[in-house]
Parts: C-alpha cells; sequence; structure tokens
C-alpha cells in the first residue's frame, strides 16, 4: 500500500495562517459578504460536500476524522448527499446562500456556477505560498471548464478515472485467443485490426464482445486513438475531419455487426460494469473506479490495457473523467476553507484518500505508489500511462449549458437508429456549434 504518515500526518507543509494572508487579500474583492464563521476551541468550521457510494463516503469521512485530528486550527465537517439529484441540491443551496464551504462540481455543471459567479476564483491562491496543490503540479490536461478561456482556475481535479480497456481473461481465452491485450499491447502491436479480430471471435461465442455507454469520453477516446480531432477553435469539426469519421463509422459498424453493444439497447438496469463483473461481457471501459467492484468476483481474472491505436503510435490519448474541487464565493471563512481546499488535493491528501478506496488514481503528480503499490491489476501502470497522455472534459462541450445533454441523445439516436453517419454528424456539428455560439453572446 502506499506510505502513509504514522499517527498525525506530517504538519511542515501545512498552511500558515500569516502566510496565507496575502492569498486572502487577493480572494477578497472576489468576495461578498461573508457568511459569519463558527469559532470554537476546536478551530473554525468549515464544511464540505460530495457525492458517492457507501464505500466512498465511508471513506471520505475518516479522510475528515484525520485531518480534523492533524491540527486544531480547523473543524472541517462532511454532509455527503445522495448522487442521484446532487446537481439540482447543490444548485439550490448556492442560489439560496446556504451552500457548504467546499463542494464537488461535475463536468457538466461547472461552466454554469462559474458563469454564475457562485463559486471562487482559486488562480491566486493556487498559486501562492499557502497552497500545497499549484496548478503545475497537476498531470496531464485536466483541467477542462474549470479553467477558463483566460486562463484563470475555478477548481482543480479532485482526483481522476483515466479510461482503459479491462477484458476478461476466460472469455478471451474460451474465444480462442492466445495472447492477451496487455501483452499484445507491450509488443507494439495493440491496433484497431488486433481489436476486431477479438471482437469478431468472442460474438462467435455468443458472448458480448464491448458495451459503448452513452458518454463524451467513451466515444471520444475513439476518435482520438485514431489521431482525429473533435473540436478546434472553438467549433465541432469532426464530421470535416476524415480520421474523426473513421472512428465513429468503426462505432457504428460495430453496433451494426453486434459485435459492439450500445448501452441504450440494453434492459433498464442492466451496466456493462455488472456485465463484466458476472462473465457475460469481454471488455469495458472504464476507469479505476471498478477496481473495487470487480474485485468482489474471487472468480474474475481480468487485466487492463489502454485503448488500441490506429495511427502507428503505441498510446495516444483517451477521455479521463474528472470532478472538479470548488470553494463557494462566500466561504465563511477564506483562510480555513483553502487550508483544507488545498490539503485535500495534495500529493499527501490524495495519496491518503485513495490508499484504502482504490476508485481513482491521483491527478497530481507525485502520488503515483498510490497505484503502483496495489496488487491489482497487473498492469496498472497503465492507468498513470493513460492519464499522463489524457485529456479531461472538452471545455467547449463542458463549458456550453446543456450541450453535453443534448450531443448525448443525438449519439444514442445514431447507435440505436443507424444511418448515414456522415449525414447524423453534420447535424451533430450544427447543433453543437450553435449552441457554442448562442452561450457566447
Amino acid at each position: 500500500m502506499a506510505h502513509r504518515t504514522s499517527g498525525s500526518r506530517m504538519l511542515s507543509g501545512r498552511l500558515n495562517r500569516r502566510r496565507f494572508a496575502g492569498a486572502s487579500a487577493l480572494a477578497a474583492a472576489s468576495l461578498g459578504m461573508a457568511r459569519v464563521p463558527l469559532v470554537g476551541a476546536q478551530g473554525t468550521e468549515v464544511t464540505w460536500t460530495s457525492w458517492g457510494n457507501t464505500g466512498e463516503v465511508e471513506n471520505l469521512r475518516n479522510f475528515t476524522a484525520t485531518y480534523n485530528e492533524s491540527q486544531s486550527e480547523v473543524v472541517a465537517v462532511y454532509n455527503p448527499v445522495p448522487t442521484d439529484g446532487y446537481d439540482e441540491s447543490l444548485l439550490t443551496q448556492l442560489n439560496g446562500g446556504t451552500a457548504p464551504d467546499l463542494f464537488y462540481v461535475g463536468d457538466g455543471q461547472i461552466a454554469t456556477l462559474i458563469r454564475n459567479e457562485v463559486v471562487m476564483d482559486l488562480t491566486e491562491m493556487l498559486s501562492s505560498e499557502a497552497s500545497q496543490s499549484r496548478p503545475e503540479d497537476f498531470a496531464g490536461d485536466l483541467w477542462g471548464p474549470a479553467q477558463t478561456a483566460d486562463g484563470r482556475y475555478y477548481g482543480v481535479p479532485v482526483d481522476c478515472n483515466p479510461l482503459v480497456l479491462w477484458y476478461n481473461k476466460a472469455i478471451l481465452e474460451e474465444a480462442g485467443i492466445t495472447e492477451m491485450p496487455a501483452d499484445t499491447y507491450e509488443a507494439g502491436n495493440w491496433t484497431w485490426d488486433t481489436f476486431q479480430n477479438i471482437l469478431d471471435a468472442v460474438a462467435e461465442t455468443g458472448r458480448r464482445p464491448f458495451v459503448l455507454n452513452s458518454w463524451w469520453a467513451l466515444r471520444y477516446s475513439w476518435v482520438t486513438a485514431n489521431g482525429g480531432t473533435i473540436y478546434a477553435d472553438g467549433q465541432f469539426v469532426a464530421n470535416e475531419d476524415p480520421v474523426a469519421m473513421e472512428a465513429f463509422q468503426f462505432l457504428a459498424d460495430n453496433i451494426a455487426a453486434e459485435k459492439i453493444t450500445f448501452s441504450g439497447s440494453l434492459p433498464e438496469g442492466q451496466g456493462d460494469d455488472a456485465m463484466f463483473m458476472s462473465g457475460q461481457l469481454a471488455f469495458v471501459s472504464v476507469g479505476r473506479w471498478g477496481l473495487p467492484l470487480f474485485r468482489q468476483n474471487e472468480s474474475l481474472d481480468c487485466d487492463i490495457v489502454p485503448y488500441p491505436t490506429n495511427t502507428g503510435n503505441k498510446i495516444e490519448p483517451a477521455g479521463v473523467a474528472v470532478a472538479y474541487w470548488c470553494m463557494n464565493a462566500s466561504p465563511s471563512d477564506v483562510d480555513a476553507a483553502f487550508d483544507f481546499y488545498t490539503y485535500f488535493v495534495s500529493q499527501e491528501g490524495q495519496m491518503e484518500r485513495l490508499d484504502e478506496g482504490g476508485n481513482a488514481v491521483p491527478s497530481i503528480a507525485g502520488a503515483e505508489d498510490v497505484v503502483l503499490s496495489d496488487s491489482a491489476p497487473e498492469h496498472a501502470q497503465y492507468f498513470l500511462d493513460a492519464r499522463n497522455v489524457g485529456y479531461g472534459p472538452l471545455a467547449e462541450e463542458a463549458g456550453t449549458p446543456g450541450l453535453s445533454t443534448e450531443l448525448n441523445d443525438l449519439f444514442s439516436e445514431l447507435w440505436l437508429e443507424g444511418g448515414d453517419v456522415q449525414a447524423a454528424l453534420d447535424t451533430i456539428a450544427e447543433t453543437a456549434n450553435t449552441m457554442i455560439q448562442e452561450a457566447a453572446g
């Protein structure tokens, strides 16, 4: 397991409140009338929230308790919210002035919160002496809509989940595959042709080879694995890029041939992770969040591999799932809030949070051992390789309110009904570019 400090965590890197005075002054201009902080014998109260399943919430409760035990100036209070309805609940609280000091924000919501001026501009604080999480310390290209066009930061990646392909070894062996994908990848032969051959072989056995979900990272990872372009100069251009179009045609052809199953055609309640867990699916594309679930099935022999490429390069960029860690534009106490904020996403903080949870990859450089020290999957290094070349939510899409939902619907229509891929992508491009232009005013 990753190294953890014994007893109280080391405080040498902790926030010195006098040093933070400069950062507080820089932030003060963006604050409205701040709420009065609760100050008691145990310190200033900082409230925070997130979504999460039962295991994740328990892990975050323990992390908060450890933080509180490590110092006496700040008392962090964690109040989780169910994943279903989280966005609506947070927006209601922010509009009513009752939101917590710190909170998780999904990639589809952060642009709206920035536009509504209800989240803090963290640019100066993140680069101050008080910061344990400077922008340049974060790995990959994960900022997405949390960084505005003029370079301002309104959130940092909490951690991340690079997309890879998990594969069931037994299903592949049943299909006659003698060399596992990770070995093929190491040999430099993990190409679309190789992947297609495996899809064909698995389909012959009557098993499902792969499920494609309706989500930006899954569809666009195939485009970038082919060297294609999705957005350029603030516009959706994949319909004009032959390489991108080839990727969408690849998906459409395999869905039509039932070598890839679109998730929208599955019975309600049947998900790809559960199908993989129960031995019904050869490949599933999820991040490290699948590890705690897959571990529960002791008979499931699985491993991971990056997306196959069609460019001659061994690895190409693929999507990375990211949530953002934001601060209320009017926190109860800026100093105390940033104290907890910056530790939460620091190298030490991420190692502590992810050490036992095993459900994500650090977004900050220097915490890689939390992934590599785990006994599973065998090729855990691929998570880091995919993170380092990958990309977070596309700012053009995630930064335009409602666009992700609209495009998910249009792509779902293509995968479900078939038809001419070029015509469908032209419609998608027209929709996307109109919405982007309208949002820009």
